[in-house]
């Protein structure tokens, strides 16, 4: 029933958008930013009332990690599109997420992350991914947050896989800290039960900054596995505190 619900509310929210798109384009004509904070408020107005629909109970732990006003380049452990939704609704303002390039091409979606500045990763192209990384950093550097997930794809099992150490490039060479994220239970709501959602209670815990400027050569060349490392640790905890009870 729940996604039936959703995917009324869906082709409800895309006929709502088609004026919207327009509006947004206006805006973009006097100010991008203004673009990019109209269409991030749309956004999570329908990642929300998607989250309401779907019966999913959102627990937010580390708020004061949340560096708003503070371009930081946010790094999560992937394990569901839901990461997405829940990243946007608990997020800093004026934030993008690295996506897969496939999105580029599903028009609703494509069309307000491009308003919203997201950037599409190219895995088998190389001068494109390092196109995108370059973007990127340049977004980082004018005030925009960045969300990636160095795994490259979703994990389909609890264990992480290994991080990809170019997404850390981002930070190295913008100069903005990196806040790790761990994400708890999101594929509950809908991988491990395709293609129904299911009510369930998902936690994210924003940790503390981590800045890469004073470190040595050695230490940054292997923040990835820090980083990991510290995500991982966190998931193992929240699991066993907040789900196992």
């Amino acid at each position: 029933m729940r996604t039936i619900l959703i995917f009324i509310y869906l082709i409800i929210y895309y006929i709502i958008s088609l004026p919207l798109f327009v509006v947004g384009w206006l805006l973009g004509l006097k100010d991008p930013d203004l673009k990019h904070r109209f269409a991030q408020k749309w956004v999570c107005f329908g990642f929300r009332s998607l989250l309401f629909i779907g019966g999913i109970k959102v627990t937010v732990l580390g708020k004061e990690n949340i560096l708003d006003g503070q371009a930081a380049l946010y790094v999560f452990n992937h394990r569901s599109f839901f990461d997405i939704i829940v990243g946007y609704v608990t997020g800093p303002s004026l934030n993008l997420f690295v996506a897969k390039d496939s999105l580029a091409h599903i028009p609703l979606i494509s069309r307000w992350m491009r308003y919203m500045h997201c950037l599409f990763l190219d895995r088998k192209d190389i001068k494109k991914g390092m196109q995108t990384i370059k973007d990127g950093i340049e977004l980082l550097k004018t005030g925009h947050s960045v969300f990636i997930a160095p795994e490259g794809t979703r994990s389909k099992t609890k264990k992480m896989l290994p991080f990809k150490a170019g997404s850390f490039r981002l930070a190295d060479k913008s100069g903005c800290p990196i806040v790790p994220v761990a994400m708890n239970n999101m594929d509950e709501c809908f991988e491990n039960h395709l293609p129904w959602v299911k009510r369930t209670h998902v936690v994210i815990e924003y940790l503390e900054p981590i800045d890469m400027d004073g470190m040595e050569k050695s230490e940054k060349k292997k923040i990835g596995d820090l980083i990991h490392d510290i995500i991982e640790k966190k998931v193992e905890e929240n699991e066993e505190k907040y789900l196992n009870t």
